[in-house]
C-alpha cells in the first residue's frame, strides 16, 4: 500500500543529510512529554537511516511521542557543523547570517517561528572547546539560544513531528519538522570563524583545518600543530579510509602520501601536511624524506599541479572506496517488534 506520509518523511531525510554530508550519525529518541530517551542510541550511516524499514521504525516511535534528534558523530570530536537554535527567530536571520559569510548548510524549522541551522565550518574533526566557542559566537551573533551551543548538541531531524506540548498548534496537532533552507559546503567565513576560536580561548594556538580561501595560507601564518592533534587528524582518514580493517598489514608510506594529498585538496599549507605527516604517522618518520614520485618534484606540489617534463610515474592510486564496511558498533538487542537494532554511542544533549 501507496505511504504518502513514509515517502515524505524519507524526501526530507535525505534533502537535509545532502546537505549536511558525514560518514555516521548519532540518532537518538526523546520522549517529548516525560523527557526520557527511548533505549539505546544508535549510528547510522545515510544509507541506512534512509532505509524505509529504519524510517517505518523512527515514524512509529514518532507518533508513540519521542522527538528525533541527529547529530553528526565524530568521537570525541566535533564533526565540524555547528548547531545554532535560532528560538523565536527574526525573519531575515537566514539572510543576515549569509550576509555575513556564515551560510548555514541546513536550516529547519521546528515549528512556526522556530528555527535551527547547521554551520559546516570544517570538513575535519573540531576539538570540543573550539566548536563550543564558535557556537557561543554564533547564538551571540544571531540571537540563538546560548544554553544549546555545546560542541556536541543534537539537532531536530526533518520529516518528523515535533512532539513538544508547548509547540502545538491551536488545533492540537503536533507541528512538522521541514527543510526551509540549504547550503552546500563550507560556509564562505569559516576559516576566520576557526581563527576567531581559537585566539579566544587561552592556552597555545589551534590549528585552522582549512583557510577560507581555496589557495594554500601562507606559510607564515600558520600556527603550528601538536603531536596530540597530528594523530587524531591522521587517525581521522584512517578510519574514513577503513585502512587497518582494509589492508593488514597496512604500507604506512602509501597511506601517508593518501593523507598528503586529501589535506593538501582540503587547502591545508604544505608545511602543515608535513607536520601532520612526522607526528601523526604510526611509523612517524621524522628525519626521513617521504617519497612521492620516481622524480625529483617537491612532494608538496605533486598534488597541486600536474607534473611536467620529465614525467612522474605514480608509485599509488587513490584508495577505493570500502565495499560494505562495517561500523564495528556493539548492538543490542531489538526490543520487541523493532526491526531496527540499537548500538550503545556517546550521549548528546538535545536542544530545549
Amino acid at each position: 500500500m501507496f505511504d504518502r506520509g513514509l515517502i515524505l518523511t524519507a524526501q526530507a531525510i535525505r534533502r537535509q543529510l545532502a546537505a549536511m554530508p558525514h560518514e555516521l550519525y548519532l540518532i537518538r529518541l526523546i520522549h517529548g512529554l516525560t523527557k526520557r530517551p527511548f533505549p539505546g542510541e544508535r549510528l547510522w550511516t545515510a544509507d541506512q537511516l534512509t532505509n524505509l524499514a529504519a524510517i517505518r521504525f523512527l515514524r512509529a516511535r514518532n507518533r508513540e511521542g519521542c522527538d528525533i534528534y541527529v547529530h553528526p558523530y565524530a568521537q570525541d570530536h566535533n564533526s565540524g557543523y555547528i548547531l545554532v537554535d535560532l528560538d523565536r527567530a527574526d525573519p531575515a536571520v537566514v539572510a543576515s547570517m549569509c550576509a555575513h559569510g556564515h551560510e548555514p548548510g541546513v536550516v529547519l524549522q521546528t515549528s512556526p517561528g522556530h528555527l535551527q541551522a547547521w554551520v559546516r565550518v570544517s570538513s575535519t574533526p573540531l576539538p570540543p572547546d573550539i566548536a563550543t566557542a564558535i557556537g557561543k559566537h554564533l547564538a551571540r551573533t544571531y540571537g540563538g539560544d546560548r544554553a544549546s551551543t555545546d560542541w556536541r548538541h543534537l539537532g531536530r531531524l526533518a520529516g518528523f513531528t515535533n512532539q513538544k506540548p508547548q509547540r502545538r498548534t491551536h488545533d492540537g496537532y503536533a507541528p512538522w519538522v521541514k527543510v526551509v533552507f540549504t547550503y552546500f559546503g563550507l560556509a564562505r567565513r569559516a576559516g576566520q570563524l576557526l581563527q576567531s576560536a581559537a585566539a579566544s580561548l587561552s592556552g597555545p594556538a589551534r590549528p585552522t583545518p582549512r583557510c577560507p580561501d581555496p589557495v594554500p595560507c601562507s606559510r607564515d601564518s600558520a600556527p603550528a600543530i601538536a603531536a596530540g592533534q597530528a594523530a587524531a587528524i591522521y587517525q581521522t582518514w584512517m578510519h574514513r579510509w577503513q585502512i587497518a580493517e582494509r589492508f593488514a598489514p597496512p604500507d604506512w608510506s602509501i597511506v601517508d602520501l593518501w593523507v598528503a594529498r586529501a589535506l593538501l585538496a582540503q587547502g591545508w599549507p604544505p608545511d602543515q601536511v608535513h607536520t601532520i605527516l612526522r607526528l601523526g604517522s604510526p611509523t612517524s618518520p621524522a628525519a626521513t624524506p617521504i617519497p612521492t614520485t620516481t622524480c625529483a618534484a617537491p612532494w608538496h606540489a605533486l598534488f597541486l599541479f600536474l607534473p611536467q617534463a620529465p614525467p612522474c610515474v605514480w608509485l599509488m592510486t587513490e584508495p577505493p572506496p570500502p565495499q560494505n564496511a562495517p561500523t564495528g558498533l556493539a548492538r543490542t538487542p531489538p526490543a520487541g517488534s523493532n526491526p531496527a537494532p540499537s548500538a550503545v554511542a556517546s550521549g548528546c544533549k538535545p536542544p530545549r
